[in-house]
């Protein structure tokens, strides 16, 4: 017998996840020193906010041609 997979839905959305993250980083790398810990986490937010937006326009309704 094979065992059923326990699948759930997240409780926020995929955008409402990813500005909660980029919120929390920059809380955090407010209260860091310069220096490479706080670079590679500048990176993160970077990066979270690109997600974000790609998102954001993957998911918008597509434009319609008019050919």
């Amino acid at each position: 017998m094979t065992k059923k997979r326990n699948r759930s839905r997240p409780a926020l959305s995929l955008q409402e996840r990813l500005n909660k993250f980029t919120e929390d980083a920059r809380a955090a790398a407010k209260n860091m020193p310069a220096g490479a810990e706080r670079h590679a986490l500048l990176q993160k937010i970077r990066d979270g906010e690109a997600a974000a937006d790609m998102e954001r326009l993957l998911s918008s309704p597509a434009p319609h041609d008019t050919k």
